[in-house]
C-alpha cells in the first residue's frame, strides 16, 4: 500500500462508467484510494460488454461489488456504504441521481463530510445539460476543431479520446482536493464536473488567437509553425521534428544546407521570418526529409542535438530503448488468477514509491460478499440478496 498517500484508507463509491468516471477513479485507486466499483447484477459494468480490455485498462486496484439500484434493499445499501465513505463519483445525465434518491443534499444528509463529483458531458446546467454526447462531440463544441496546427491542416478527428482523458484529469484533481479539505475540516462539497469545460480550458485560449487576433488565417498564426511538424521519409515512414527555436534551426541549416542551400536563405534565420514564410519553409523540410530513408534519418540524427522522434504507428513503439526503459507498460494477472492484461501504469514516479499495480481488474462482483460482511450482514442474508438479484 501506499502508506505516504494521504488517499491511503480513504473510501470512493464508483458508479462511473465507460472512460471518463473510470478513468479518474483508477488514477485515485493507483494513488492510494479504495475504490469500491458498483455494478449491475446481470450484465456488469458497460466496459464489460464493450470488451475485456476496455474494462482491465480502467479498472485495476479496485473492488467489485453488484448492487441492483432499481430495488429498495439495494438502494438502501447503497446509503449504508455512502454513510462511511469519503467520495461518491456517478457519470449519468444530470437528473439521474435525483430520480434514483441519490442527489447531492440527499447524500449529503447521510454523510455531511462526503466529496460527491457528477462527472458528465455537458454539466450540470446550461441548455446542453440533458445532451447525449461523447468525445467527438464534446471536442466539437469545445472548438478544438479551430484552431489549425499544420501548414497544410485539416480536420481530422483525435486518435485517442482526449476529451475524455483532459475531463479525468481535472476530476481527479478536483477530488484530491476536495477529499483533503473535507478530511481535515470535515465538511464535503458538490463538484460538477464538464468533460466539455475541460477540454475548453485547453483550447479556448488557442481559437481567441486563431481567429479575433489573426482572423483564421494559418499564415498569421503563430503557433502554425512550418518547421515543428511530421515529415514524410522517402519510404514512406515519417519524422517528427521541431525546430522552431533558431538554435536549432542553425544546427539544420549547418549540417544540411550543402545539399539543399535554400535553407541558409537569410530570410528564414529567425523564428518571425521563417513564420512569415510558412509555406516555402514547410516545403524545403519536406524535400530534405523525402531524401531519406527512415532508418537513415534515425541513425543520422540520433548523433544531433535537434529534438525529434521517430513516428511510432505500430508495435515497435514497445521496442524503442526509451520507451522499454521507462518501465509503464506492464501485465497484471487477473485477481481470480485466469487472465493477464496489458496495463499502462501510473505516469508519475515518486521517490517514495508508488505501488500502482496492486491488483489486477475485478471479476464482476468479486468483492460483494466481503464488502457486504463488513456491513455486517451475514452469509445467509447475503445469500437472499444474491438469489433475489438484489447483488
Amino acid at each position: 500500500m501506499n502508506q505516504w498517500s494521504f488517499l491511503n484508507g480513504m473510501r470512493i463509491i464508483d458508479l462511473s462508467r465507460l472512460l471518463p468516471g473510470p478513468m479518474t477513479t483508477q488514477l485515485l485507486a493507483d494513488l492510494g484510494a479504495e475504490v469500491v466499483k458498483i455494478e449491475e447484477p446481470k450484465e456488469g459494468d458497460t466496459g464489460r460488454v464493450l470488451g475485456k480490455d476496455m474494462f482491465a485498462r480502467l479498472n485495476r486496484n479496485k473492488k467489485s461489488l453488484t448492487l441492483n439500484l432499481k430495488t429498495d434493499q439495494g438502494k438502501a445499501l447503497l446509503r449504508q456504504l455512502l454513510a462511511n465513505a469519503d467520495a461518491l463519483v456517478e457519470s449519468f445525465r444530470p437528473g439521474v441521481m435525483d430520480r434514483l434518491g441519490f442527489s447531492y443534499e440527499e447524500v449529503k444528509a447521510i454523510n455531511p463530510r462526503l466529496v460527491y463529483c457528477s462527472l458528465s458531458g455537458f454539466g450540470q446546467t446550461g441548455p446542453y445539460a440533458n445532451r447525449a454526447g461523447h468525445d467527438i462531440d464534446f471536442l466539437a463544441l469545445s472548438g478544438y476543431f479551430g484552431v489549425p496546427s499544420q501548414v497544410n491542416d485539416k480536420i481530422a478527428r483525435p486518435k485517442i479520446r482526449l476529451s475524455d482523458y483532459a475531463g479525468a484529469m481535472y476530476a481527479a484533481l478536483s477530488l484530491s482536493v476536495a477529499m483533503a479539505s473535507a478530511k481535515e475540516r470535515g465538511e464535503g462539497q458538490y463538484i460538477d464536473a464538464a468533460i466539455t469545460d475541460a477540454i475548453l480550458a485547453w483550447t479556448a485560449p488557442l481559437v481567441r488567437v486563431a481567429h479575433e487576433v489573426c482572423e483564421g488565417d494559418p499564415d498569421r498564426m503563430p503557433f502554425v509553425m512550418p518547421d515543428n511538424d511530421i515529415f514524410e521519409t522517402s519510404d514512406g515512414e515519417h519524422i517528427a521534428i521541431g525546430l522552431f527555436e533558431n538554435k536549432f534551426w542553425g544546427q539544420l541549416v549547418e549540417q544540411f544546407s550543402s545539399e539543399l542551400p535554400a535553407l541558409a536563405d537569410q530570410r528564414f534565420a529567425t523564428k518571425g521570418g521563417r513564420n512569415q514564410h510558412k509555406s516555402e519553409v514547410h516545403g524545403l523540410l519536406s524535400e530534405l526529409f523525402r531524401s531519406r530513408s527512415f532508418e537513415q534519418w534515425n541513425q543520422l540524427l540520433e548523433q544531433t542535438d535537434l529534438p525529434w522522434a521517430p513516428v511510432w504507428r505500430d508495435m515497435r513503439l514497445f521496442d524503442d530503448p526509451h520507451i522499454q526503459a521507462r518501465g509503464l507498460m506492464q501485465s497484471l494477472t487477473s485477481s481470480d488468477g485466469k487472465e493477464e492484461s496489458f496495463q499502462v501504469r501510473y505516469p508519475v514516479k515518486f521517490s517514495a514509491g508508488l505501488d500502482d499495480l496492486r491488483a489486477g481488474p475485478p471479476s464482476k462482483g468479486e468483492h460483494t460478499d466481503e464488502i457486504l460482511a463488513n456491513l455486517g450482514l451475514a452469509d445467509s442474508d447475503i445469500a437472499v440478496l444474491r438469489d433475489n438479484g438484489i447483488v
